[in-house]
């Protein structure tokens, strides 16, 4: 272990029963691309914990995720110190599950078979992909432990308890997500039928009426684009990435799930040109670089990449322990955080970015083709509401209404 820690902590380490313990503990941190300064942090509360309530004789043990609940549960106060000792539980609890000493318990959920049978119908018979599967997972979750009369069996559940359910989360979601919560309740409902676990069939629910291109999609005029993206300081705790994950999305209209993915070998320097893997629609995507873009990706790895090593392939990594590849989730996390910094509404989503990028090009003459040739759509219909964004174009394009003047019971008409 080369970690850099404090001397205290190295005299704690020796003096105590689990050194054994802790400095495998550590080898696994350092392994993990901890900072020197996090793991010091929790080797101390790890050590404490070890020495007070879970090994004072220095025995090596195989551990359940309630004790581990208990033994963390008294350090409570204050509240910051509840917080730290419960990162380093969840740490420890990462570690012993790595070394095979995490004692799996039970899971007392009454219906954890049922939704594990319904997890394989999804894939074998419905060829479901896996975010959709999570989808169908959490909905499903909700509905056994929230729309389910308690004690009641599965077999008595009538439409009631089910649109009850549905009308609850008409309270919590938006009109377009309800129609996909009836949906998965509409294939969960015809699994249970089919699995013989009721016996009328419950999966005629009614769903709100949506629209196609009743929602257009939002933008932001060009100049507070560059204004945002102007006010993200490199120089701040993973300014560089920010700022290169935000460039991408206003200038090259990527995705949230086609940024997090790129690579360090995603880009071809010699050529100038960024490969893209469009998940959406399983197509690669070769987007030529401008020399601003590649002057800020080198800035990037100058000032940050490089000092994160090579252990992970991926361009843009945590700027928190443990290190690794973020996901497509801490784009918009990354996007909200730097939009409340520069003062912009909280009501933004980070995917106006791209719609700002898609109006750019419409205003400067590009065609709809190409405008959806580069944004990945599959079809002209993902791509014409963005016409309607354009008031100057659709101004052009009116007709003139004809007057027409008449009299009816002495009121005249326009």
């Amino acid at each position: 272990m080369s970690l850099d820690l404090c001397t205290s902590t190295r005299e704690w380490i020796s003096h105590s029963a689990s050194r054994r313990e802790l400095l495998d503990f550590g080898s696994w941190l350092e392994a993990e691309r901890y900072s020197s300064f996090v793991a010091d942090q929790h080797l101390r509360r790890i050590a404490f914990v070890l020495d007070e309530r879970l090994s004072p004789d220095g025995r090596r043990r195989i551990y359940s995720v309630r004790q581990l609940e208990r033994a963390f549960a008294p350090e409570c106060s204050p509240r910051s110190r509840l917080y730290r000792f419960a990162a380093s539980r969840r740490t420890y609890t990462r570690y012993l599950l790595a070394k095979g000493r995490l004692l799996s318990e039970p899971d007392r959920d009454p219906y954890a078979a049922l939704r594990h049978d319904y997890q394989r119908y999804l894939i074998e018979l419905r060829g479901f992909a896996l975010s959709t599967r999570k989808h169908h997972a959490i909905e499903v979750r909700e509905f056994l432990s929230r729309g389910l009369p308690r004690g009641r069996p599965l077999r008595r559940v009538g439409r009631e308890e089910v649109e009850r359910y549905i009308q609850i989360r008409s309270q919590e979601v938006s009109r377009h997500s309800l129609t996909h919560v009836v949906g998965i309740l509409r294939s969960f409902m015809h699994y249970l039928f089919l699995s013989g676990d009721t016996d009328t069939r419950l999966d005629g629910l009614d769903a709100p009426k949506t629209y196609r291109g009743e929602r257009p999609p939002k933008s932001l005029p060009w100049p507070l684009v560059r204004r945002f993206l102007s006010s993200v300081d490199p120089g701040s705790k993973a300014g560089w990435r920010d700022l290169c994950i935000l460039h991408l999305l206003a200038y090259y209209g990527l995705r949230p799930s086609e940024v997090a993915p790129l690579r360090l070998d995603s880009i071809d320097w010699g050529a100038s040109v960024l490969h893209v893997h469009q998940r959406k629609t399983r197509s690669d995507l070769q987007l030529p670089l401008a020399a601003p873009t590649l002057r800020l990706l080198r800035q990037y790895l100058i000032h940050c990449r490089n000092s994160q090593g090579t252990a992970h392939p991926e361009l843009f990594l945590r700027a928190r322990c443990p290190s690794g590849p973020i996901e497509g989730t801490a784009v918009q996390d990354i996007f909200q955080k730097r939009a409340r910094e520069a003062g912009l509404a909280h009501s933004i989503h980070v995917y106006q970015l791209r719609h700002s990028f898609a109006m750019r090009l419409l205003g400067r003459g590009v065609g709809i083709k190409a405008i959806g040739d580069v944004m990945g759509h599959r079809s002209l219909l993902s791509t014409w509401p963005y016409l309607r964004l354009d008031m100057k174009a659709l101004r052009g394009v009116a007709l003139p209404v004809p007057y027409v003047r008449f009299r009816t019971e002495g009121v005249r008409h326009v």
